[in-house]
This record gives C-alpha cells, structure tokens and sequence, in this order.
C-alpha cells in the first residue's frame, strides 16, 4: 500500500521541476512513510511513497524495468503475482526482486496493454514507457485503489493517490463542478468518474488510460473489464452452497501472502466473521482480530464480535468509543480532499487506528453485503417492485405521486409502504425508485435546498442520470440485480472503498478486501437473487453456507450497521456547531443553498419535528470543506 504521484508533458521535453513534484508526493507522506523516492527523464517525473508490505527491502520505487525501457509507480498489491513471476521468466525476462511491482513492469512489456487482464488483486499503477513515449495507467477492476488526474492548462498531466497532490500544484483550477454537488447531496459522496473539482477527475474502476507524447487533450479512458452480466446458466443451490466457501476461502488465503504482521476487522457482522473464520481455517496462529464498541448499546456490536473470536479463539482487541467522539469533523474534511458525508467514517478512522497499533495489514467484509443483497433497501426494492409489475405506471403515478406528498401514516398499508420515500419512489420505475430511496435529499428535498440561481446553473442536469448510466446497462436483470450492479458502481466504490481507502493510510494500514475479489465477483453476482433473498432474509445464500462456520446468533441477528448517533449529537454537543458552521456567512454567501430551507432542517430537527441528522450532518460535512479549501 502505498501513494503514487507524477507529471507528464504533453509535448515538451524539459526537465520537471523537483521541487514541486516533491510538494506534491509530500501531501501523502502518511499513505507511505517507510520511503520515498523520484524518476525524472525529460517530460516526465514520477513520485512514490512506499508502505512496505512485501519484500521489504528489495522492491524500491519508482522501478526501472530491467533493460531500463519503462519505469514504474504502482499503489496495491497483485496476489498473483508468484505465477506470473513464474510464466514471465519462462519467457525469457530476468527480475532483481521478490516482489510484485517489477511482475507489473515485465508483464507491460510482454503483453502492453493487456497486461492488466493478467492482473489478480488491487492497484493503480503508472508506466513509463522511454520507447513508446507514452504513459500507460490503469486501476484495479473494483476500485479498490484510487487514482486522480488532471490536465494543466500548460500541457502537464498530473496525477495521484489522493486529490491533495493535485491540488498541491500550483497551477491547479479549485472551481468547483456544479454537478458534482447535486451528486453530493443526494448521495453523500462524489461518483466516479468526476471530483467536486471542474477539472480533476477519476480515473474509473476496471479502466485503463494511456498517453502518448504529442498529444493535444485527452482521450476517453477505456473500460477493459465489467461485472458480467450476461448469464448462460442458472445456479442450483446445491452448486451455491459447495462453492460459495471454498471460493471465498480462496479468495481470503491469497491475501494472507506478508511480511509483516497481518490481522482483520471483525465488527461481529456476518462478511468480517466470514472473513475471520476462514483466515482462522487458513493458518496455525491465532488470528489477529479488532474491534470498535461504543458506549451505547444500540450502537455496540462487540459481544458478537468476542462470539466469532472466541469459536476460533483469535488475538482479540476491543476499544471503546465514546458516544461523543465527534472531534474527527474537521480532520475527516481534510482527509478526504473533498465532500464526503458517510459518518460511519468516524469509527473507521478508530477502528483502523487500534488495527495498526498491531498490524500492518489488515482483512476486511466490504463488499459482501453488494455481492448478496444484504442491505435492507434490496428487500424493500423488490416489495416495490412487484407492485410496479402489478400496476402500471401510468395508474401507480396518479396514485402514489399524491400520497407521496401528503403522506399520510397510513397504518393500515402494509409496512413497506409507510414512507414518504417508499410513496414517492412507487410512482418512479425501477431506477429512478432506487435512486429515491437512496438518496440523502431527494429531489423535491433539493430543490427546496438548493437556490434558484444554482439550480438555474444546473441546466436541467439530475443525479438520477448517475443511476441511469448503469441501470440502462443491465436493464435485462432483475430488479434486485440492478440494484446490486448499481451498488457496485456508485455506492461500494464513492462511499465504501473510498471510506476505509481514506481511514486505513491515515495510519499507513493496509486493508485487504477478499469479497470483491474480481474472480469471486465473476462467480457470486451469478447467485440468483432468489437465494439471496429469500424468506425476507438478505444474504440468504451466504449465511445458509457459513452456518457451519458461524453462530446462528451472528448469522441472522438484526442488521446494525456502522453507525453514530448523529441525531443525539445535532440535539445536543453539536447544537451549536450547527448554527456556527451550517449558517455561517461561507454558507449562506455560497451561492448554492436557500438561507430559509437552512434554517428549517435546523429547526425542524432540534424542535423533533423531523429527523434531519443525515442531511445535517451531509450539510456540515460540506462546509468544513469549503472551509479548508479558502484555507488552503
């Protein structure tokens, strides 16, 4: 695990100033403190901050390939790497380590392009290649690993594991992407492929760039794998309930491969347990495990947690957190370079802080509940969407749209249907019902945030076209398959990867993540969605297969969730901090907010009227950017 930076010209050859590419690489220092060192040849300088993970003296970077032809940047780690290891000496070519970098540079030299199709694991890597003259870049297929860019209006294209290296050159445009906050607000995050930043971008999971001198902008990255989607054959339980361990144990041993020490998360929810248990089948010791527990019991998982490491009797670490542990505010905005609103990053940041006081490496669950349909909203998805197969939307818009305004309580109407959300997204079809739900504020709640002058600026421009880019692909599935495909572009990436991305190298840990495995993913998002949900249980399938493994007590218990007690603190320890920060002059001099709908989700959420803590806290979340950003 490690950061990654660099500048290449365009057109014109002279020599990149070591200064500022040293400003730059410096802004990530956390994300690799072991070393640090620079590659210039005319045109080009790249950057590296190393986290030493595996051989750890004799795989430095920025690497020269052997015939110094091409040099390498690279953030990650290839869990096959030994193999092609193996099959690239065969083929004549010679490596000086032991490691997985110099793999990533001789298969760009055999297969080009196409090495990434070889690739097993995570990464973002950048190759200079002197006889080409041209760069070659490309990230992992999940999105495991971030990658950032930008093209100067001077003709350099920069680039880094964070936004703050671009940011840090000073020739950088700061305006920000109207679009990319009406994205922010309905999902608390930015979606790939942009930033909150006019001109930086991301470059997308499973995609690839390449650059050759000469240039005159920018091409279009080039996707080169996707979830596939298109299936022959069905799955029977049975095959479901032999493979579906043995491929996930599979998948976790390869990320076993460290030389240092090496633990796991382990909240006490099922994909961490799942995790823990087969790294537990896997190795002698005892496994290293940890856990954050808050002080107020319907946020504590930890008695589930000490379930899982008693069975297999792990190297067990708990830490408490205090209900009111919200200094992190400020420090999370800085963090994540740019408006982030998951609040579940808090104790992330925790949990990742006790983890490295005794790993370097540690495994996580993320993952499991996109691949299995384990979040609530997928089986409240498909209760929608049998009655929009029953109903047309031509009856269910004249229905529903009204009841979706009023709404009424409606205690009669079955459970599903006692929400304004769940009103509003009846009268939508599929994608449109699924963005509704999963939104922060959504669009009438936005409109009446944002002001008209913003909203003017957006030119008719929606979140919703988020959605549709990948609802449209895989319209063919079923309405839980579209969700989870969905999840797997927008949410897993924007939110949960970048969420443990941010917190783990904060304290130079490196987080391992075994369920998006690419090879695993290929198999389990063939899983029908009729044995992932099933009962009304989601993650049906992958819990019947881990009942030999795990108590039935962490199996089908109530799904928590990582969660903080926003609303207790916006009613109380924060109550100030939200007249100070979310009306302040920077806020309502922005240009982009309605001062009186600022004021209603205050008042409205401390009278008790409304529960307004995810808005609130997504709202506040944006001005410490804002903050830091006329700071910086």
């Amino acid at each position: 695990m490690c950061g990654i930076a660099g500048i290449f010209h365009l057109s014109e050859q002279k020599q990149i100033d070591a200064d500022l590419i040293a400003q730059m690489n410096d802004r990530q220092i956390h994300r690799g403190p072991d070393a640090g060192d620079y590659f210039f040849d005319p045109g080009v300088a790249l950057a590296h901050r190393r986290l030493s993970i595996i051989d750890l003296e004799g795989s430095p970077q920025p690497m020269l390939s052997a015939d110094k032809r091409a040099c390498v940047v690279f953030n990650g780690e290839i869990y096959n790497f030994k193999e092609l290891h193996k099959e690239l000496s065969e083929n004549g070519y010679t490596f000086n380590t032991h490691g997985d970098t110099e793999t990533i540079l001789n298969a760009w030299l055999e297969w080009g392009e196409d090495c990434v199709h070889k690739l097993r694991g995570m990464f973002a890597f950048a190759i200079w290649d002197r006889e080409k003259e041209c760069l070659f870049m490309a990230r992992d297929r999940m999105g495991i690993k971030p990658f950032f860019y930008t093209l100067m209006d001077n003709g350099e294209f920069v680039f880094g594991s964070e936004l703050k290296v671009i940011t840090a050159h000073p020739q950088f445009d700061k305006q920000l992407r109207d679009s990319t906050i009406e994205d922010y607000f309905t999902f608390g995050y930015v979606p790939e492929p942009f930033t909150i930043y006019q001109h930086a971008f991301k470059l997308a999971p499973g995609h690839k760039l390449t650059l050759q001198k000469g240039m005159k902008s920018l091409p279009e990255p080039v996707e080169y794998w996707d979830v596939p989607v298109h299936y022959e054959t069905e799955m029977e339980q049975r095959e479901i309930d032999e493979q579906l361990v043995e491929r996930l144990k599979e998948a976790v041993d390869i990320r076993m491969v460290a030389d240092v020490p090496l633990g796991a998360f382990l909240s006490g929810g099922v994909d961490s347990s799942a995790v823990v248990a087969m790294m537990s089948q896997l190795q002698d010791d005892p496994v290293n495990t940890c856990a954050i527990g808050f002080d107020v019991k319907e946020f504590n998982e930890t008695e589930f947690a000490q379930m899982v490491a008693d069975r297999y009797k792990t190297n067990h670490r708990v830490e408490t957190v205090s209900q009111n542990d919200f200094d992190l505010i400020d420090h999370l905005a800085h963090l994540y370079d740019e408006p982030y609103a998951d609040s579940s990053a808090i104790p992330t940041f925790r949990v990742c802080e006790l983890a490295r006081k005794h790993v370097t490496v540690a495994l996580s669950g993320d993952g499991g509940d996109e691949l299995f349909a384990g979040y609530r909203r997928y089986k409240m998805h498909q209760a929608e969407e049998r009655v929009r197969r029953t109903l047309p939307l031509g009856l269910r818009k004249p229905l529903f749209g009204p009841l979706g305004r009023i709404y009424p309580k409606m205690d009669w109407a079955p459970k599903f249907l006692r929400a304004k959300t769940t009103f509003q997204s009846m009268a939508m079809d599929t994608v449109q019902g699924y963005h509704n739900s999963m939104s922060i504020l959504r669009a009438d709640e936005r409109a009446k945030l944002f002001s008209k002058e913003f909203q003017t600026g957006l030119n008719g421009y929606s979140s919703l076209e988020v959605f549709r880019k990948y609802g449209d692909k895989v319209q063919h599935l079923d309405p839980v398959k579209i969700a989870q495909y969905i999840d797997l572009k927008t949410y897993l990436v924007g939110d949960i990867l970048t969420k443990v991305d941010r917190a783990s190298m904060a304290h130079s840990l490196e987080v391992r993540v075994p369920f998006i495995d690419h090879k695993y993913v290929e198999w389990a998002f063939n899983v029908p969605s009729s044995h992932n949900v099933e009962k009304g249980i989601g993650k049906y399938s992958l819990k019947k297969a881990l009942e030999p493994h795990l108590p039935d007590d962490v199996l089908y218990r109530k799904k928590m969730g990582f969660a903080v007690p926003l609303a207790n603190w916006f009613r109380g320890p924060l109550k100030d901090r939200l007249f100070d920060g979310i009306l302040s002059n920077q806020m309502t001099s922005s240009g982009y907010f309605s001062q009186k709908q600022l004021k209603t989700l205050i008042d409205d959420h401390l009278s008790g009227r409304r529960d307004n803590s995810a808005p609130l806290w997504t709202l506040m979340m944006f001005e410490s950017f804002l903050r830091q950003q006329k700071a910086a």
